[in-house]
């Protein structure tokens, strides 16, 4: 067993070994390592005994991803209207009373001016798809108290910035299946960078 942590040790710090810094940092974690397994390699059925089992609230209190097709989008639903209240309370005061911008990013813009020098990044151009609002929303905003808002409170803010962006009707409701039949104006004219 000693012989594999050696071996293990000797890989990290070789595969960062292109700088000095890297060949240091393989070394230190080669240690870290090797000390955390009490010198000798453990057996697969043994825990390293970090962290510890998640009760079923904490799972579900745990983020899930949010796909450009609207998987992991939860249940819920909010309409404009009721975005209107909370996008006055948490946002208005970064990105303004109409979503064009404050002390951060404009929400809706001039969607003309995509192929000018200064964009406008509007969400109606910057956006490719719909569903992904959901979880930028959820995981950082707003960003004093990210996670803050409810599942029909996020759905309610994206209705309203979606009315600010010409998508929808004043009052609609938004919810999952609503997010992920929704095509974004823009969406067709992203490009990968390995794209030729």
């Amino acid at each position: 067993m000693a012989r594999f942590d050696m071996y293990l040790l000797e890989s990290l710090s070789s595969s960062w070994r292109f700088t000095r810094f890297g060949s240091k940092l393989g070394l230190m974690l080669g240690l870290l390592w090797w000390g955390a397994m009490g010198h000798s390699a453990i057996a697969d059925d043994v825990s390293p005994g970090l962290g510890r089992a998640l009760d079923p609230v904490e799972l579900k209190r745990l983020q899930t991803h949010v796909f450009a097709d609207g998987r992991g989008l939860p249940s819920g639903s909010g309409n404009s209207r009721q975005g209107a209240k909370i996008y006055v309370e948490h946002c208005a005061g970064c990105h303004g009373d109409n979503g064009e911008g404050a002390r951060a990013m404009e929400l809706s813009g001039d969607r003309s001016l995509l192929a000018s020098a200064y964009p406008d990044r509007g969400i109606a151009v910057y956006w490719p798809y719909a569903p992904t609002l959901f979880e930028y929303i959820k995981r950082a905003m707003p960003p004093e108290k990210p996670g803050s808002l409810s599942d029909s409170e996020i759905y309610a803010v994206i209705a309203r910035l979606l009315e600010f962006n010409g998508l929808i009707q004043k009052g609609q409701r938004v919810d999952a299946a609503f997010l992920s039949s929704l095509d974004m104006p823009n969406k067709d004219n992203f490009r990968s960078k390995y794209e030729d």
